[in-house]
């Protein structure tokens, strides 16, 4: 269920702002979704799974404020990364 090393730094090249940027809103956007991803694969085999039910909602909700922090601050930058995501904004 968790990323393995190689698909993070795939993750990373993709959406890094510079080459030493490891942290910034859009990485975090992106690792999250990946992991969002994930944890809904497992739920659907795993429907009475609540604990990992939990999780999946609070990291929704931290990928929701992050977005919402990039929209403040660049609409456009936005709206190019929901559509590289493939996510509703």
């Amino acid at each position: 269920m968790s990323l393995t090393q190689e698909h993070k730094q795939e993750i990373l090249a993709n959406y890094q702002q510079h080459e030493t940027d490891t942290g910034s809103a859009e990485v975090q956007v992106a690792m999250l979704t990946e992991r969002i991803n994930r944890l809904s694969q497992h739920l659907r085999s795993n429907k009475k799974d609540y604990s990992s039910q939990r999780g999946l909602m609070k990291m929704i909700g931290q990928r929701k404020s992050l977005l919402g922090y990039i929209r403040k601050k660049d609409e456009q930058h936005y709206r190019n990364l929901i559509g590289r995501l493939g996510i509703r904004g």
